[in-house]
C-alpha cells in the first residue's frame, strides 16, 4: 500500500546542536521526515564522536555508538562557526531553513552574528530553538548544562537510590532526553502556530526546567505536602504493592493499581487471606500496613520461581515483569522486526537501531539517511544550499 509523504516532508532544520538533548531533538524531527543538515566542527565534529569505546567499525572508518544513537537522518558539513565562511554559510542556509536548532553557551551564537534576532532578519518565519542548561538569563544563564549536574541539583538523585543508601543518578541522561523531547515538541508547536501567522518566533528550553517538570508527581507531592520526598529504592511512595519482589530464582516487579487488581492477586498467588484482610482492601490502607503486606508477599514469593508467579499474574491482568538486563529486553518478543531500524555506512557497518516510538500509520517515521561521517556532505549542502 503506497504511503503518503512523512509529516515533515519539506521543513528544513539546521541543526548546531551537539551531544544528547539538541541532537536527539533533531532526530525526531528527521525521523518525522525534516531535512537535517548538521553543522559540526571541523576535524573532531560533535563531541559524542569521541565517546567511546563502544564504536561501531566499518570498512572507512569507526563511530562511537552514543554518536549513533542520536544522529540518524541528518546530513553532516563541516565547518568553523568562528570563521568568516563558516558564519556566511549558516546565514545562507538559515535563510531558507525552518528551524534551527542550538545548544551554544548563552550569547555565544550572537557574538558571531548568527543569534536569533540576526538570522531571523533576514528569515522571519524562522523557529529557532535555543537549549539551554539553566535559561538564557537570570543569576544562572552562564552556567553550563550536564544531564549528571542537572540530576543531583534538581532533586533526581536524592528520590534515586536504596532508603538506606547513597544517592544515585538514573542509569541513562535523562535529563538531556527529557529536555530533546521537550524541545522537539516545542518547535513542532512554533510550526503549527507559523501555519497561522506567517511568523517565526525564538524557542526556549532548559534542562533545569525540563529536570523539574520531568519529576511529576514528585515535585507536585512536596508542593502539596512542604515535606522533602524520600528516596524508595524498588518500592512506590504511595501505592503498595508496586516494587520488586526476589523469586527463588530471580528478581521481578509487581504493580497493583487498583483495588481490584489486588484482589485478582491474592486470589492468583493463593494468598485468600490477605485478600480477605480488611486492613488491605484499600490502596491507602495497604500503604499504612506497607510493612505487612510487603512482608507477607516477600515471603511467599521466594518459594517458588518467577515465571511461576508472574504466569499467574499475567493470567488474570496484574502488571508485572521481570527485571531483565538491556540484551534481555533487546531480545524480548516485544520487541518486534518494525521496532529496529538496520542503518549501514562504510564509516560504521550494518548496525540497529531502535525505530522511532512514534507510530503514525498512514505517514511513518521512516529511516532515510543512516548518521553520516563527518563532513560526508560539505560539498553537497555547500553547492545546492536549500
Amino acid at each position: 500500500m503506497p504511503q503518503d509523504d512523512p509529516p515533515l516532508h519539506g521543513v528544513r532544520v539546521l541543526d548546531l546542536s551537539r551531544v544528547l538533548a539538541g541532537p536527539l531533538c533533531t532526530m525526531v524531527l528527521g525521523d518525522l521526515g525534516a531535512d537535517v543538515v548538521k553543522v559540526e566542527r571541523p576535524g573532531t565534529g560533535d563531541d559524542t564522536r569521541q565517546w567511546g569505546p563502544p564504536w561501531a567499525e566499518g570498512e572507512t572508518g569507526q563511530e562511537a555508538a552514543y554518536f549513533l544513537c542520536v544522529n540518524r537522518n541528518k546530513r553532516s558539513v563541516a565547518a568553523d562557526l568562528k570563521s568568516a565562511e563558516g558564519q556566511a554559510l549558516v546565514r545562507r542556509l538559515a535563510r531558507d531553513a525552518d528551524v534551527v536548532v542550538e545548544n551554544f553557551a548563552p550569547g555565544m551564537l550572537e557574538g558571531w552574528g548568527l543569534g536569533y534576532g540576526e538570522l531571523s532578519r533576514g528569515n522571519p518565519g524562522l523557529v529557532f530553538c535555543s537549549i539551554t542548561g539553566y535559561g538564557s538569563d537570570g543569576p544562572e544563564a552562564a552556567r553550563p548544562g550536564y544531564d549528571f549536574a542537572l540530576q543531583a541539583r534538581a532533586g533526581w538523585m536524592a528520590i534515586t537510590g536504596e532508603p538506606e543508601g547513597a544517592p544515585s543518578k538514573v542509569g541513562v541522561a535523562v535529563v538531556d532526553v527529557l529536555t530533546g523531547q521537550n524541545a522537539a515538541i516545542a518547535v513542532l508547536a512554533a510550526l503549527r502556530e507559523r501555519e497561522r501567522s506567517g511568523l517565526g518566533q525564538r524557542v526556549e528550553v532548559s534542562l533545569w526546567d525540563s529536570a523539574l517538570a520531568g519529576l511529576a508527581n514528585v515535585t507536585q507531592a512536596a508542593l502539596v505536602t512542604g515535606r522533602e520526598p524520600r528516596r524508595w529504592g524498588n518500592a512506590h511512595a504511595t501505592i503498595v504493592p508496586y516494587q520488586a519482589f526476589d523469586a527463588a530464582d530471580r528478581l521481578f516487579v509487581v504493580a497493583v493499581g487498583n483495588d481490584a487488581q489486588w484482589r485478582r492477586l491474592c486470589s492468583a498467588i493463593g494468598a485468600p487471606g490477605l485478600g480477605a484482610d480488611v486492613r488491605f482492601a484499600t490502596n491507602p490502607g495497604r500503604v499504612e500496613h506497607r510493612e505487612a503486606v510487603v512482608g507477607a508477599l516477600a515471603a511467599l514469593f521466594r518459594t517458588a520461581p518467577a515465571e511461576h508467579w508472574l504466569a499467574r499474574m499475567e493470567g488474570v491482568g496484574v502488571p508485572c515483569a521481570p527485571v531483565q538486563s538491556v540484551g534481555e529486553a533487546l531480545r524480548d518478543p516485544a520487541l518486534t522486526a518494525d521496532g529496529v531500524w538496520w542503518m549501514e555506512s562504510g564509516s560504521f557497518g550494518s548496525v540497529g537501531s531502535i525505530a522511532s516510538p512514534l507510530r503514525l500509520r498512514r505517514t511513518p517515521a521512516t529511516l532515510r539517511r543512516p548518521p553520516p561521517a563527518l563532513g560526508e556532505h560539505s560539498d553537497e549542502v555547500r553547492e545546492e544550499g536549500w
